[in-house]
């Protein structure tokens, strides 16, 4: 899945981009307190999206 879709996912469903670093990108769900990292890849496998959606608590793709 490209990085940018699943960002725009990530937003939709309440998440926030909390910052930016040189590897990784930090998203907090505000809901729920929880956070994740996405990586900076222009593609990100379907189990990778998976994953942070459950540690973000969110619906997957």
């Amino acid at each position: 899945m490209k990085r940018n879709a699943f960002i725009k996912h990530l937003k939709e469903n309440g998440c926030i981009l909390v910052r930016e670093g040189a590897n990784h990108s930090l998203f907090i769900n505000p809901d729920n307190g929880k956070k994740s990292t996405v990586g900076r890849h222009p593609e990100l496998s379907n189990l990778m999206c998976k994953i942070i959606c459950k540690q973000l608590d969110i619906s997957s793709i």
